[in-house]
């Protein structure tokens, strides 16, 4: 698949990104899953489309907090936006102890990406306020966790710069948890990926998406906190600990387990869910053709570059 005037591609772990000119792209967000890094074999049907749409979504909404890249969304899996100058790092921020947190925690560690944890929390209980967890941008193999004074030392993001990303994390972080609330959900963590173009600074890629989101139900949350039990979540969190069940995290010598139909059946009806409760309205399930793809986007284009 080719656009008119691309003029280069890069092939993502989960999108495609067709380069237009000097200043666009086109990000097509496909149907492959990563965990720990690693691209997983099989493609889960409608992945796309849901983490496409649920980052239009959010990011039309927070256009008010920073300015974003995206210029168009002709198609439920395609994005035309500015191309952007990223920064290398991602802003990673906390509001509960789960995940890689927690798993940090339980080795007895008590700092992460320079950031104190308090004694005597509980897994995904909430942190007093939450935290930012900022780790490098790999352009291959794992992101890695790094401190604000790594960043600001290794001369990686200019302190000026910092400071906007951390409070651009902030803002965006509490407009998801708002919206999230009123759909019965929390957002737990999620990341934020920053550009620029000159000298101005953009939101960039996805955001509040089951890739780069986790999300509670809220309803239940305090008796299952007090009772010690698993929480309810909507993320990709479990395809990870199944992962984990199976000896697969992502280290060198190890394989990927098979993933049965009925597994991937099930992935992508979590991934259904969370867009059908976050945005609550029903998922119309859509079917691509590439010839309509790139008809329907090169006439985008069109528009954009009149």
């Amino acid at each position: 698949m080719k656009f008119n005037h691309e003029t280069g591609f890069y092939k993502g772990k989960v999108r495609d990104v067709h380069f237009i000119g000097d200043d666009l792209l086109v990000m097509v967000a496909s149907n492959r899953i990563s965990a720990f890094d690693v691209i997983l074999p099989r493609p889960i049907p409608f992945k796309g489309q849901v983490l496409n749409q649920i980052a239009a979504r959010f990011l039309a909404a927070t256009t008010d907090i920073v300015p974003n890249w995206v210029l168009d969304v002709p198609l439920p899996h395609v994005t035309i936006g500015r191309k952007c100058t990223p920064f290398a790092v991602e802003m990673v921020i906390r509001g509960n102890l789960t995940g890689h947190a927690w798993r940090t925690y339980q080795q007895g560690l008590r700092t992460l990406c320079g950031v104190t944890l308090p004694e005597g929390l509980n897994e995904n209980d909430f942190f007093p306020e939450p935290i930012i967890t900022p780790t490098t941008k790999a352009h291959e193999g794992h992101d890695e966790d790094i401190s604000r004074e790594e960043i600001l030392s290794k001369g990686i993001v200019s302190e000026a710069d910092y400071s906007l990303l951390e409070n651009y994390t902030r803002a965006l972080f509490a407009r998801g948890k708002e919206i999230a609330a009123q759909q019965g959900l929390i957002l737990v963590d999620t990341k934020y990926e920053f550009g620029k173009v000159n000298d101005m600074l953009f939101l960039i890629d996805e955001i509040h998406t089951p890739d780069s989101s986790r999300y509670f139900y809220a309803e239940g949350y305090e008796a299952r906190q007090q009772n010690k039990e698993p929480q309810k979540q909507l993320s990709k969190e479990f395809v990870r600990e199944w992962l984990i069940a199976h000896d697969f995290m992502g280290k060198e010598g190890q394989q990927v387990p098979d993933m049965s139909d009925d597994f991937i059946i099930e992935i992508s009806d979590r991934y259904i869910e969370l867009y059908e409760k976050i945005t609550g309205t029903p998922f119309v399930k859509e079917l691509i053709d590439e010839q309509a793809v790139v008809l329907t986007v090169n006439e985008s284009l069109k528009k954009i570059t009149a």
